[in-house]
């Protein structure tokens, strides 16, 4: 039976010189991997460029319940992108949530909030003109709300301690090395609050810039199974600095 369904692409492996496996977290049922042959043929009507990091498509699927391999009937990209893939800064942010993406998000069935936020956040990415370099930093906090692990915004004028293991402000320093310290967590929590769009209104040094990473990526550590280690965010630094 066929099934319209939108999707985002997370990974592409090769499986033969002309075959791949995609996982792409699809709208209507999750995460799947569809095997699609003939790729890097000439005349190929789903082509390798359409299976990028974070590519957003509609598509018309074969979907049997209870099969770990998919097949696809039609693949198109919508929205094309206009920006992200001859945009280094742009590009190599995707790279990167797209990595992180794929260690966090488990989803087997469908989740329509998950999927919205993720769609909506890189169409928008895509079509900025004014994209700011706090764009991932805030991506993976607001996505934290939709995994269940949303930082806890009450505080108190005691608490100069953001406890990143209870996902919490805290008077006392935590016993564990799992924290930020007021000055750093004040922005943590603006840039989970702040809209994408005011972005830019966010003044962070590199310094501070790559503190914030790292104490995300400890906190999706903390918070998801088998999260492991995260390489591409080294990459990233380098082209934000």
């Amino acid at each position: 039976m066929l099934h319209k369904t939108r999707g985002i692409v997370l990974k592409t492996t090769l499986y033969s010189e002309n075959s791949v496996v995609v996982q792409i977290f699809t709208a209507k049922f999750g995460i799947q991997s569809y095997m699609i042959n003939g790729v890097k043929k000439p005349k190929a009507k789903i082509k390798m460029n359409m299976l990028q990091a974070l590519h957003l498509v509609d598509m018309v699927v074969y979907h049997k319940t209870n099969s770990s391999i998919q097949r696809i009937s039609e693949l198109r990209p919508s929205p094309v992108f206009r920006t992200i893939p001859y945009d280094i800064i742009k590009s190599t942010i995707t790279i990167f949530l797209n990595e992180v993406l794929y260690k966090s998000i488990r989803q087997q069935h469908a989740d329509e909030n998950i999927f919205d936020y993720i769609f909506n956040a890189i169409s928008w990415f895509d079509e900025t003109d004014q994209a700011s370099a706090n764009f991932h930093l805030a991506f993976l906090l607001k996505l934290s709300r939709f995994l269940g692990f949303a930082p806890s915004l009450e505080t108190k004028s005691d608490q100069s301690y953001f406890d990143l293991q209870e996902g919490e402000f805290k008077s006392l320093t935590p016993v564990h090395p799992y924290f930020i310290e007021k000055t750093a967590a004040e922005l943590f929590i603006l840039l989970f609050i702040t809209p994408f769009e005011k972005l830019n209104e966010i003044k962070i040094d590199n310094t501070t810039r790559r503190l914030i990473l790292d104490k995300i990526l400890i906190y999706y550590t903390l918070h998801t199974a088998s999260f492991g280690e995260i390489k591409s965010h080294q990459i990233l630094e380098e082209i934000l600095s």
